[in-house]
């Protein structure tokens, strides 16, 4: 069964903006080779540049739980983001079968 993930980030300080989106940029392809990994992308909104949402969708929750060990998540994620971020993670299901 398919694992969607929704992450709602804001970026508190002003200055911390560019590096989080060129961080969100540089995992992108690293996510995208992950065994399971169907989709990733990284939005920035138009309207306030201090949000991002993450759309993610794994093959399994079990292939999203492995990604927390890949390159993405320990070189990037954790110490270039997750200090300079306030974060909402919501597993999530399409409102219409996919």
């Amino acid at each position: 069964m398919m694992f969607d993930l929704i992450v709602i980030i804001r970026v508190p300080k002003a200055e911390d903006v560019g590096h989080v989106a060129e961080a969100l940029a540089r995992m992108r392809p690293l996510c995208l080779a992950e065994d399971g990994c169907v989709s990733w992308e990284a939005y920035q909104s138009h309207e306030d540049a201090a949000r991002f949402v993450l759309v993610e969708r794994w093959a399994s929750r079990g292939h999203w739980d492995a990604h927390g060990s890949g390159a993405a998540i320990q070189d990037i994620y954790l110490p270039e983001i997750t200090p300079r971020i306030e974060r909402e993670v919501h597993p999530s299901a399409p409102v219409a079968p996919v």
